[in-house]
């Protein structure tokens, strides 16, 4: 076992955990100093194919590298625990007299404070946290106006803002990781590890069909003898692709073949199910020629049936598209597209839902998804057409059934720029 570990923070910080890391023999450390969005899109973005997980030297690293949302991989970060806190407090009270509550605190939320003065018997009111913004100068300011108005004597931060503060004349101390700190996220990552693996030995069946009607003939040009010719053309193709997947291919028809796999080389060729395979042996082919379903399971049945569900959701969405079903039902798709959803199709809410309306469980689960998706219940037919790659009439009739059977409203309308009738905008009630 070797973790290619990502290691994400200040270079102080990454200082510090490296030491700790040093002992896992099966832990290989790549530090990359960041503070910014724009350090990880700089230095990030080139090392991302190399790396299995990655590891923030903090929360407020953390939090960063979740708001950039460009890291498919898990994410790990090292909270402060009690020890790390309670040897800056001690110091403060030690050596300057500093009680806890004349003393403003970042990286660190006010209910883990109040917990760990707690477990040393201190009740006093904490006032001055400040655990909701990850600006640098945003905390640089929160500590100073804390200081100039009297209220605090010092500061403690989990940033590398400690020169900054001193500089203003702030007595600030530094929180750093505990080895205690880093063995324990160490510990989560191992198991991680052990999962992904698990789930890349996975059974993966891949069904690919091919139209050979978007290979630039023209109309005249297809014979029976042609037809076949470009089939034999392609399956050659394939079989170069299903070495590269390290599967074995069988035809079960005109057009349409059948891979087995498993699940960790179908997810390095598609990036994480996020594109379409970008094959050398592919080169020259409309994307519209090939349609797949690619599905997971515990067993080649499974994987089979799996495939199979998202052979269908990817005939809907159009030639070309490709789909995934996993192991837990969901559907993933179409790879590739901006406008990609997840949506699970088994569900006993849906499943209730369903029986009053004409709708099937494929399609409800995908509105559901583009509510999760867009974070509101509000939608036009224009809009549910687009994330579902269907025609405006057909996004229509979806709504319009929902609303007879109560589980839609109009709660607004919009004028169209040019003439034509106003917009309905409808509240899902799902």
């Amino acid at each position: 076992m070797s973790i290619i570990l990502g290691l994400l923070g200040p270079s102080d910080s990454i200082e510090v955990v490296q030491k700790y890391l040093k002992k896992y023999n099966d832990i290989t450390c790549i530090p990359i100093e960041c503070l910014t969005e724009e350090d990880l899109n700089k230095h990030v973005l080139p090392s991302k194919s190399d790396i299995t997980m990655w590891l923030c030297t903090g929360p407020i690293t953390y939090e960063i590298v979740q708001k950039w949302g460009k890291i498919c991989e898990p994410i790990f970060h090292i909270p402060f625990h009690g020890s790390a806190i309670y040897s800056l407090l001690l110091q403060l009270s030690h050596q300057h007299q500093v009680k806890v509550n004349e003393i403003s605190y970042d990286a660190i939320s006010h209910v883990e404070l109040k917990q760990v003065l707690h477990e040393t018997g201190i009740n006093e009111s904490i006032q001055y946290v400040e655990s909701e913004t990850i600006e640098l100068q945003q905390l640089i300011d929160f500590h100073y106006r804390c200081y100039k108005r009297g209220f605090t004597k010092a500061a403690i931060t989990g940033h590398p803002i400690q020169e900054q503060l001193q500089q203003l004349g702030i007595s600030a101390y530094r929180l750093f990781p505990t080895s205690n700190s880093v063995d324990s996220v160490v510990h989560e990552i191992r198991r991680m590890y052990e999962m992904l693996q698990f789930k890349k030995a996975q059974i993966a069946v891949q069904i690919i069909e091919y139209d050979a009607a978007f290979t630039g003939l023209s109309n005249t040009a297809f014979t029976t003898d042609k037809l076949h010719e470009i089939e034999l053309e392609f399956t050659k193709k394939l079989r170069t692709y299903t070495k590269k997947v390290h599967g074995s291919i069988l035809t079960i028809g005109p057009g349409r073949y059948v891979i087995f796999s498993t699940r960790g080389f179908l997810q390095d060729v598609t990036h994480n199910f996020t594109r379409i395979a970008q094959i050398d042996s592919f080169k020259g082919l409309k994307e519209e020629a090939k349609t797949c379903g690619i599905g997971i399971g515990h067993s080649a049945h499974e994987a089979e049936i799996n495939a199979w569900n998202a052979l269908l959701q990817s005939r809907e969405w159009g030639k070309g598209s490709w789909a995934v079903c996993f192991d837990d039902k969901t559907i993933t798709g179409p790879l590739g597209k901006e406008e990609q959803l997840t949506y699970s199709y088994i569900s006993d809410e849906i499943q209730s839902i369903r029986e009053k309306t004409s709708l099937s469980v494929a399609t409800l689960h995908k509105l559901k998804s583009i509510i999760k998706k867009r974070l509101k219940e509000e939608i036009s037919a224009s809009e549910l057409a687009q994330y579902m790659q269907i025609t405006p009439r057909s996004a229509r009739r979806i709504l319009n059934e929902l609303e007879v059977n109560g589980l839609a409203l109009v709660v607004a309308e919009e004028s169209p720029r040019a003439t034509g009738r106003p917009r309905k905008i409808y509240k899902l009630l799902l």
